[in-house]
């Protein structure tokens, strides 16, 4: 478990209150406020990253982890696929970032009006899209209001993560970002 830079490290509950404070500070701005300057590209290319969190989120083109909190180049390392849900392939990632890059936090992002969602408790997908449909009804079971079925889901890859993963130290939150207005509210 070697972490390329142990002095840029934070802690899970910071880096947990920096995601709140970037999340505050979209809620209100026109033009994503993390830096993407060409020096921290070239800083990133010659000295690698650092994210401070792991989002695990949807493919939905409306969720835009980078805006969402605030972020720039280097402080997030986003997993997405469609429904947020989890397989090797994404605990393999959340597995890297937090072991070799030093992520105290990972993220399950949630969203309201989920496609993916929706898919799951409508039923009948087929072809690929029915191997993603299956897994989130797993999770959301009978439910059929499409915030619950979200709040279920995310809740679900969390466990999923605790369960799959002993990653001392990684802290494993869910939370649902609201398309209407921006918001994200992180789940008890």
């Amino acid at each position: 478990m070697a972490h390329l830079d142990n002095a840029k490290q934070i802690s899970a509950d910071e880096a947990l209150k920096k995601l709140k404070q970037g999340n505050d500070a979209y809620l209100s701005a026109s033009v994503n406020g993390g830096d993407i300057s060409p020096a921290l590209r070239k800083d990133t290319a010659e000295n690698g990253q650092h994210p401070y969190a792991i989002i695990i989120t949807c493919s939905d083109s409306r969720v835009i982890p980078e805006s969402i909190f605030s972020a720039g180049i280097g402080e997030l390392f986003v997993i997405r696929v469609a429904g947020n849900i989890m397989g090797d392939h994404q605990l393999g990632s959340i597995e890297y970032a937090a072991e070799h890059l030093g992520c105290p936090l990972a993220v399950v992002l949630g969203h309201t009006r989920c496609g993916a969602v929706g898919a799951a408790i409508e039923g009948g997908a087929e072809g690929f899209i029915e191997t993603i449909t299956r897994e989130i009804k797993a999770a959301i079971g009978e439910e059929t209001d499409g915030y619950k079925a979200s709040c279920l889901n995310t809740r679900h890859n969390v466990e999923r993560i605790q369960n799959s993963l002993r990653i001392p130290g990684l802290k494993t939150v869910g939370a649902v970002y609201h398309i209407e207005d921006g918001r994200v509210e992180f789940l008890k």
